[in-house]
């Protein structure tokens, strides 16, 4: 049963937090800054009204996902926290004597109530109202990107990942202590992952019987996140499946098994909208969705800038038609072709043909390919094939033995001509400068909110994830910017 509002308990201590939680203190700073109920508003309906046991405050369940996601640290660890630390705790709306939550309550609040919600939307436009509330975004323009996350799972074998943690628990505990090695079980020999398991557990077994060890919060960070991948992930490790990742390319020759997060950014760093796909799709067909999303946000949208990947035909088009300036430059197979620029033959405007290295003018020209929307022609023009024979400049222009001397030049349409004008202009190459800001939001994203690695399987949870980072990331820039 879930009570109708947020409560805070009576207590005789409540005055110690204006001594222990300074004005300035992030939490209480975001605490003024946002109402969380529109986060009761949006569960409300995932609860019974008049039945069952008092749940816990979603609100405060909230906030502690929240906090995981700017530490970066297990559910038991931020959990644990939260009993001695008073910002915390007055982030929570906690007495400061009032016992904490149990953490298996945050994989349940996850899994069952969070399910089926659109909370990255929701986070999004949440922190782009306030921002635009507090007369933070003053541009109109979007910079979009595509960042890359890895899956949990299959990026390595089950048993690679507890011999990771396994090794990383040692490590840690060898800093402090090396004749810990004596005491600690024989690794395992064997490429049985049930083996593994069994060691792990064996060596947490030695590891909680030595109290003094437990005391340094390194030691308890990787013994938690250890414990944390035997208890909660079991099922997955031993299913080696994450079914909605998929492989995607971030070079011609580098790989990645995951997620793509797809970002619109406003000039001033705020992120205006965001879709979750897996790895495989192009970031070129997210465009129009992260406009509308952006606009659906409160943004005013009068330019958008990126990279090669989003000045596919139909983004021109699209952006044309809706009165928006795409500020992406043409993929250089469309404004020069495939050619080295060395290979490249000059235009004589005059004549209407193009002239070759050697100075021979093409003696005729001819259209081909068939004609209609999506269909590719290209002027090809023709040479003196005997003059070509004889040239000291044939080797690698012409092919010997051939009858005839072509060099063909793909037409580009009306909309591509119109980029490749645009893309000379002032005004594109000034925005264009821009685009840099969006790359350190996302190394942001990855290095300081644990986003490189999905937290768990499947495109519903790398959905809550990027909505709580999101989320961090651009409340964290709201303050500082106020």
């Amino acid at each position: 049963m879930i009570q109708q509002q947020q409560t805070m308990m009576f207590s005789k201590y409540m005055d110690l937090y204006d001594i222990v939680v300074p004005q300035d203190n992030m939490l209480r700073k975001i605490n003024d800054l946002i109402d969380f109920s529109f986060i009761f508003d949006e569960l409300k309906n995932k609860y019974c009204h008049d039945n069952g046991r008092n749940a816990i405050d979603p609100i405060r369940m909230f906030k502690y996902l929240f906090l995981k996601t700017i530490h970066d640290v297990s559910d038991v660890d931020i959990v644990e926290r939260s009993k001695y630390d008073m910002s915390f705790k007055y982030f929570l709306n906690m007495a400061p004597e009032e016992p904490v939550i149990d953490s298996s309550s945050l994989t349940k609040f996850r899994k069952l109530r969070l399910k089926d919600m659109n909370l990255l939307d929701l986070l999004v436009n949440k922190t782009v109202e306030i921002a635009i509330e507090k007369e933070i975004i003053k541009s109109k323009s979007i910079i979009v990107d595509a960042t890359h996350t890895k899956s949990r799972y299959n990026q390595m074998k089950p048993k690679e990942i507890l011999v990771e943690r396994s090794k990383n628990l040692r490590k840690a505990i060898y800093k402090i202590n090396e004749n810990m090695k004596d005491k600690f079980p024989l690794k395992p020999t064997s490429d049985v992952l049930e083996d593994e398991i069994a060691y792990s557990q064996k060596l947490i077994g030695v590891i909680e019987k030595e109290e003094t060890l437990l005391e340094y919060p390194k030691v308890k960070e990787q013994l938690n996140l250890l414990k944390e991948t035997i208890a909660d992930d079991i099922e997955q490790l031993q299913s080696m499946k994450d079914q909605d990742a998929k492989v995607g390319h971030k070079t011609a020759d580098s790989s990645f098994f995951g997620y793509k997060t797809h970002l619109s950014m406003s000039e001033e760093r705020i992120i205006t909208a965001a879709t979750i796909t897996t790895g495989e799709k192009s970031d070129g067909k997210e465009l129009q969705t992260l406009i509308e999303k952006s606009i659906s946000a409160g943004m005013e949208v009068e330019t958008v800038i990126g990279d090669t990947a989003y000045s596919e035909k139909n983004n021109i088009e699209y952006s044309k038609g809706n009165g928006i300036k795409l500020v992406s430059r043409l993929h250089p197979q469309i404004t020069q072709g495939a050619r080295k620029k060395e290979n490249e033959f000059e235009f004589n405007k005059d004549a209407g043909l193009y002239v070759c290295k050697a100075g021979h003018l093409a003696t005729r020209k001819a259209r081909q390919g068939k004609t209609g929307v999506g269909k590719n022609q290209v002027d090809t023009y023709y040479y003196n094939v005997d003059k070509c024979k004889r040239c000291p400049l044939r080797e690698g222009c012409y092919k010997e033995g051939a009858k005839s001397k072509t060099y063909s030049v793909s037409i580009k349409s009306d909309q591509h001509s119109s980029q490749a004008k645009f893309q000379e202009s002032e005004y594109f190459k000034e925005k264009a400068k821009e685009r840099y800001k969006i790359e350190a939001k996302n190394s942001e994203l990855k290095h300081r909110h644990g986003y490189d690695v999905a937290e768990s399987s499947g495109l519903i949870g790398m959905e809550l994830q990027g909505a709580m980072a999101i989320f961090a990331v651009n409340i964290k820039r709201i303050l500082k910017l106020m």
